[in-house]
């Protein structure tokens, strides 16, 4: 016989609606309703044909019990209360009238010479007739066990005729019915599903195979349906496709980016090479002009020799040009940094009392705003250097601005960008601040700005410098509230992940 479970799919899922018949293959479901349905109208029919059936037992003994009040002659034989006799299919009694209800005695004299009913039961049929001369009732009790067997057989054969009914039932269902209409049906959808799920043949059922009933309406439901998606996947390819020939275009791109990037960064050496020459040689014009002057004072009168003033002259433009090598040497040197950490305030300290001792900043109120919990990664001896560029920066730009006195403002925090930890250090000055037309090209090598603490132009690009070798960038911009500059130093908190995870609640204390 056709069944739907020998195709069934092996992963069965786990998760079943609540109910009897959920956990159930539609062969047992249908085997178990139509049982129910043949015991119910089983029940419904015994319990129906049930009173008919005993009314008419009761009809027929009731009938034996009146043909023997009235014929038997054994009835006039009865003289007082008590008194019974058996006969062949009775019980002939006599009954006191006291012991019945009124309305049955009522009823028995209003119909003197005929007999009424009693009593029905499983002993049997009660019925009784007025003897008037006697003052009595001649009761007869029948039992008809022949009716009675009759109405066993009448039930034995109706649950036979039901179950036999049931059988033909459960057999057109299961040869003619179900294998061709419902199992067939299931059984073509699972193989479609298969097919579809390994993408073999056979996922689209053909129209033919498509019963006029609800199953055929989900077959051509769901062929709509997988070929909607077999539409969706073509696209969903093509646009792959177009998205690997954009990348590999944007490959292409990038490459070429980047080659220019190199380009433009070969130019931009090249040309920071020009403006450097060009300022080192500005710079470098006045002290040799100096120089040579002296000179050729010496070449027309050696034994004249040069003044005190002369030697002080001399003395400063060498110290001039001793500090515009070592400033070059500052920008042209490429190192590692040596990374360990560090306490941000210890930095700050340190960078403002050599500011005090290398500048007279007596009238200027230098006040830091560092937590002392705050550590980063970083190279001391290079931030140190970049933090006192800053602040004799900020001394120098106060000083000039001849205010009589003034704030250099240091605060650090920790922020985040890109999701990860950075330290923020800011100096902040009460100076005249950085004038627009220098702003843009306030880190280039030998700008002629004020807010140089070495005087050669380089201070602050070397600084730039430093901050770039460790990951970080270097900001510069006014104060949008008052005068004065604002420098701004962000440096990665952490040189690696491996840091982040419980490192940075321990100063170096080395």
């Amino acid at each position: 016989m056709d069944r739907p479970e020998a195709d069934a799919p092996a992963d069965r899922s786990s998760a079943r609606s609540p109910g009897l018949l959920a956990g159930m293959r539609i062969r047992k479901k249908l085997i178990f309703l139509h049982t129910a349905f043949s015991l119910s109208l089983a029940i419904i029919l015994l319990a129906g044909l049930r009173l008919p059936v005993r009314e008419i037992v009761r009809l027929a003994e009731f009938d034996l019990c009146r043909q023997v009040l009235e014929i038997a002659p054994q009835v006039r034989s009865l003289r007082e209360a008590g008194q019974e006799l058996r006969l062949s299919h009775a019980l002939l009694r006599a009954i006191d009238p006291a012991s019945l209800d009124e309305s049955i005695v009522e009823r028995l004299r209003s119909e003197p010479g005929e007999a009424v009913l009693l009593r029905h039961g499983r002993e049997g049929t009660l019925a009784g007739m007025w003897l008037e001369d006697r003052g009595i009732v001649a009761g007869v009790l029948v039992r008809s066990d022949e009716a009675r067997r009759a109405v066993r057989r009448l039930y034995t054969v109706l649950v036979i005729a039901l179950l036999g009914v049931y059988a033909l039932v459960a057999l057109a269902l299961e040869i003619l019915v179900l294998p061709t209409h419902v199992y067939a049906p299931i059984r073509r959808l699972l193989r479609a599903d298969r097919a579809a799920r390994e993408g073999t043949q056979g996922e689209l059922i053909p129209e033919h195979e498509m019963p006029a009933d609800e199953l055929g309406e989900i077959m051509r439901s769901r062929n709509a349906t997988i070929r909607k998606m077999r539409e969706h996947e073509r696209d969903l390819a093509e646009a792959l496709e177009r998205l690997e020939a954009v990348a590999a275009d944007l490959t292409r791109k990038n490459d070429l980016i980047e080659k220019a990037r190199e380009n433009l960064a070969d130019a931009d050496r090249l040309k920071s090479l020009a403006v450097m020459s060009a300022g080192l040689a500005h710079e470098m014009n006045t002290p040799l002009t100096v120089i040579k002057g002296l000179a050729e004072r010496l070449e027309r009168d050696p034994a004249r020799g040069l003044s005190r003033e002369e030697a002080l002259l001399l003395q400063r433009v060498v110290t001039r040009l001793e500090g515009l090598s070592e400033s070059l040497l500052d920008f042209a040197r490429v190192r590692e940094p040596s990374i360990r950490r560090v306490r941000v305030r210890d930095l700050v300290d340190e960078a403002v009392t050599l500011v005090r001792l290398d500048r007279d900043a007596a009238g200027i109120e230098m006040v830091s705003e560092v937590d002392e919990s705050l550590t980063c990664d970083c190279d001391p001896d290079r931030v140190l250097q970049v933090l006192v560029n800053l602040i004799r920066n900020a001394v120098d730009a106060i000083c000039s601005g001849a205010t009589g006195g003034g704030e250099v403002r240091i605060s650090a925090s920790e922020v985040e960008r890109e999701g990860a930890p950075w330290v923020s250090i800011m100096v902040m000055d009460t100076g005249p601040g950085i004038h627009p037309s220098v702003l843009p090209q306030l880190f280039e090598p030998f700008v002629s700005t004020r807010l140089d603490a070495r005087g050669t132009g380089l201070g602050l690009a070397v600084s730039q410098g430093i901050i770039r070798e460790h990951g970080g960038v270097m900001l510069a911009r006014n104060h949008p509230d008052r005068r004065g500059a604002v420098f701004e130093i962000l440096l990665p908190r952490y040189a690696g992940r491996e840091h982040a995870d419980g490192e940075h609640d321990r100063a170096s204390d080395e």
